[in-house]
């Protein structure tokens, strides 16, 4: 399959997204987005096997060392960062060193974290290997870890030099992490193209069998709709927040339920069917919207959390402004808008399905 880019257009933070098969292994050069000929590799027990040495290929005239990360959300702290953080100190980096992220948005989250923090800013790549890295979390700068209340609580944007996404990664993925990248998928139509939506009702059932053309099509148009509000918003200050659909109600859930339990995606999934409820759109619509996550093989409501439990979490959301819940909302499918002036009774009607 040929690559296709898109453009980030940020200024002189402006950077190509690289979408392809078969492209690691050598297949596409890193070498002129790098500062320097020094670069570390940091990936996690579960990809290092597949693709690391695959990676190195693609930089092969730079000195390359790795550092491997425990998998799984709950390490995505602190902590886990100081590993990376220790690896760049114990050998001598200058700010001519790339931090390259190789995984899922785990990795590239703490990857990128450690990057903006290290010297106050080093270069920073991604090669994200999940579905839900690849049309979501690798694009746009947003870096941080976790903290015990609540998700991404301390980070920095950090924009990337460049995203490499490498399709057949796709290949080796758990199904369960690939319904979950597909939450993703959903939001971009839901908020902002219907036809895009659309064609996802259409085409679910070959985008689970990852059917080539289907998947490279589904990446591409994801990362055209988020390269186009980053460029227009890169720090969320406005339209950005719209790429939050269902995640207030998502971040609440994996909060609640303890980091890992369900996959961010799968949080998502339910967190978009409360919104769309808490939105009062067309009932037919939530029914849409409900229909094509149970054909992804994803959750349409939420788990027994608690009604207030779930509203306490999200009192420590980010989007929360002068002590008020904000939340993305639908005004139909393939619209969204940002409100705080939620009718309170609906709330509490949505979050009974929590109880």
């Amino acid at each position: 399959m040929d690559a296709r880019t898109i453009n980030v257009e940020l200024g002189e933070r402006s950077y190509p997204i690289v979408i392809g098969g078969g492209l690691l292994g050598g297949n596409f050069d890193l070498s002129d987005y790098l500062a320097g000929g020094d670069c570390l590799i940091v990936s996690n027990e579960t990809v290092a096997p597949l693709y690391l040495d695959k990676l190195k290929a693609n930089l092969a005239s730079s000195t390359t060392r790795a550092v491997e990360l425990p998998d799984g959300e709950k390490y995505k702290t602190v902590e886990t960062a100081s590993l990376i953080l220790d690896a760049l100190v114990g050998s001598g980096a200058n700010r001519d060193t790339t931090v390259v992220a190789l995984g899922g948005g785990v990795v590239g989250d703490i990857a990128g974290f450690a990057a903006a923090c290290y010297m106050r800013g080093v270069a920073f790549i991604q090669v994200p290997t999940t579905l839900l890295a690849q049309v979501d979390s690798s694009v746009g700068g947003k870096t941080g870890v976790n903290h015990p209340q609540g998700k991404n609580l301390i980070g920095a944007f950090h924009q990337p030099q460049i995203v490499l996404i490498d399709t057949s990664t796709l290949a080796t993925l758990p199904p369960r992490e690939l319904r979950a990248g597909l939450a993703e998928v959903i939001k971009y139509g839901a908020i902002a193209d219907a036809g895009f939506f659309v064609w996802l009702e259409e085409n679910i059932a070959v985008l689970l069998e990852l059917e080539p053309d289907a998947v490279a099509y589904a990446v591409q148009r994801s990362c055209e709709l988020k390269a186009e509000v980053v460029a227009e918003d890169e720090r969320e200050a406005g339209r950005r927040a719209l790429l939050n659909f269902g995640h207030t109600f998502g971040h609440a859930i994996e909060h609640c339920l303890g980091y890992g339990e369900w996959l961010h995606g799968e949080a998502v999934a339910a967190g978009m069917v409360m919104a769309a409820q808490l939105s009062g759109i067309d009932s037919g619509d939530v029914n849409r919207l409900q229909n094509l996550l149970v054909s992804a093989g994803l959750p349409a409501k939420p788990p027994a959390v608690g009604a207030q439990a779930m509203l306490d979490a999200m009192g420590m959301d980010k989007k929360v402004l002068q002590k008020q819940l904000r939340f993305v909302l639908l005004g139909e499918l393939g619209s969204a808008y940002v409100s705080s002036d939620i009718d309170p009774s609906r709330l509490e009607r949505v979050l009974e399905a929590a109880d």
